[in-house]
């Protein structure tokens, strides 16, 4: 049994909706609270501007990278962590897609704001887990290579015809082979 969601969250989904379809920018408090059918005063309620929505967003969509981030730093450097690093990660941006689509498609916004500094850092941390200090350049390019093939993959493969779950698979296929190489010596 699903739980409903609570208006907090749906205030979420429609700032987020409205963002991907026209824009942070052409974006309004008011054009939220008509799609949802309610008050600006509501919205104000839980939110008093749409920086402090796409922060929510942002703080919760992203949880599941610094997840990943805590989940890695406590493991060994071993391929089997670094393919569930990119497990993870493959799923944490399918699962928060539309957040990443408006990332990808706000880059400007993005990097106006806080949240933008705070996932890029979250990458960079990904990006030193999985390719080894001091290891020849070539292995450290094909290890951030993997990482940055399930990041932008996910969203170039959109176009592309198939099931999104058999994309993100291939991409994540892919990216581990990748990193496989590296740790076999197979180069």
């Amino acid at each position: 049994m699903t739980t409903p969601k609570s208006t907090r969250q749906k205030i979420q989904e429609v700032a987020l909706e409205l963002f991907v379809e026209q824009g942070y920018e052409k974006t309004s408090l008011r054009g939220i609270a008509e799609r949802l059918n309610v008050t600006k005063p509501a919205i104000y309620y839980h939110f008093q501007t749409k920086e402090a929505i796409l922060i929510s967003l942002f703080q919760d969509l992203g949880q599941p990278l610094a997840e990943i981030i805590a989940w890695a730093q406590e493991q060994p450097r071993t391929l089997e962590t670094k393919k569930e690093l990119l497990t993870r990660y493959s799923i944490a941006l399918h699962n928060a897609a539309p957040l990443f689509r408006f990332m990808q498609e706000n880059q400007a916004t993005v990097r106006q704001l806080s949240v933008g500094q705070d996932f890029k850092d979250r990458v960079g941390a990904m990006a030193g887990l999985i390719k080894e200090p001091g290891a020849p350049l070539a292995d450290q390019v094909r290890c951030i290579s993997a990482l940055f093939t399930v990041h932008f993959g996910t969203f170039a493969m959109q176009e592309l015809d198939g099931e999104p779950e058999d994309k993100r698979q291939e991409l994540l296929d892919i990216a581990i082979e990748l990193v496989s190489t590296v740790h076999s010596g197979a180069v």
